[in-house]
């Protein structure tokens, strides 16, 4: 059984910094990729970043520059280091795991089956 938990939101001032972790568990021959989603109430999901497990990572252009998306492996965790922070960012953050056959920029979120309930980031000016 696969399942993904994410972990470290909280809240900051504008400017900022915070590191979100997703601990996957089942994940190894049934998921390829790894990808980091927000959403706010009243608005579609958005694609933040993904990484996929041969390391090739991208992000979405509303945070290049500021977020940075790595894996470890050998724990099955993969990270989200969320600096410049603003009030813009605020969202529930989920991560999630997929089977990604062909890439889209944007990932897609029906290309990921594996889902975690979210963690709050809030952000203040």
């Amino acid at each position: 059984q696969v399942q993904v938990a994410e972990s470290g939101g909280g809240s900051v001032q504008t400017g900022g910094s915070l590191r979100l972790t997703c601990t996957g568990s089942g994940t190894a021959h049934r998921t390829n990729t790894m990808a980091w989603f927000r959403q706010v109430p009243g608005k579609e999901r958005e694609w933040v970043g993904g990484i996929y497990t041969g390391g090739s990572a991208f992000l979405a252009d509303s945070v290049k520059g500021r977020f940075t998306i790595s894996q470890d492996n050998a724990k099955n965790q993969v990270y989200l280091q969320m600096d410049s922070l603003n009030p813009e960012d605020t969202a529930m953050y989920h991560c999630a795991a997929g089977l990604v056959r062909k890439h889209y920029d944007p990932m897609r979120t029906q290309d990921f089956d594996y889902w975690g309930q979210g963690t709050q980031v809030t952000v203040s000016s």
